[in-house]
């Protein structure tokens, strides 16, 4: 294990495009179920039961077999109903593929951009990490990419924030290792849960003519 590389991956520094992105949030934010730490809380501890699990499943498989990526890739795409999402997917997917490309050896891929899970597992996998480590990254960009950027639209303290993210640990941890310990299951026996209202939300998001973050 690599513990600077893991940091590296899971750094929200990492010229991804993650930054452009609040992981469903300015849509909940505007219909005011989120307005405070406490509301964000909760947001948080969804979005990692339910999309931070598919993510880290699908991010350990990835690393761990990267011939089955398409399968995957896939796989995702059932996982998520909402065209808005599958588009900021991909996006993130391609714009993390050209990071991973300028610091790791990445083979060569054609058709279209991996799902952003995908893309993960594939860079893990290049840079020497295990499924395992690729998990926690994938179930930690869940939480923090959300968590900073209520930061900019709440304008919430940024110490409470991290103290949030601090007591999140343990659940972040405890999702990673439920889902690499999934890592060689078939596609359809991997995780499925699913959010709704981040559905319906992004959907809602994607219409509006002025917004802070693309998805």
């Amino acid at each position: 294990m690599s513990l600077a590389t893991l940091l590296l991956l899971a750094d929200g520094r990492l010229p991804s495009g993650g930054h452009a992105h609040s992981g469903g949030l300015e849509a909940q934010v505007a219909a005011g179920r989120v307005t405070d730490v406490t509301g964000l809380d909760g947001f948080l501890r969804g979005r990692l039961a339910t999309g931070g699990l598919v993510a880290a499943a699908f991010a350990a498989a990835a690393c761990a077999d990267v011939s089955r990526g398409a399968e995957l890739d896939d796989g995702l795409d059932a996982r998520t109903p909402s065209p808005a999402l599958r588009k900021a997917s991909r996006a993130q997917g391609r714009a993390l593929l050209r990071a991973g490309r300028a610091m790791w050896q990445l083979p060569g891929r054609r058709g279209r951009d991996p799902h952003q899970p995908v893309a993960l597992g594939f860079l893990a996998a290049a840079a020497g990490l295990t499924p395992a480590e690729a998990a926690v990254a994938a179930a930690h960009g869940t939480i923090t990419g959300p968590a900073s950027a209520a930061v900019r639209l709440l304008g919430l303290d940024p110490y409470g924030v991290h103290a949030l993210l601090a007591r999140l640990t343990s659940d972040c941890d405890r999702i990673a290792a439920l889902a690499a310990a999934r890592q060689h299951d078939a596609v359809d026996d991997l995780p499925a849960a699913g959010a709704p209202l981040l559905d319906i939300g992004a959907e809602h998001h994607a219409t509006w003519e002025v917004r802070l973050f693309a998805s």
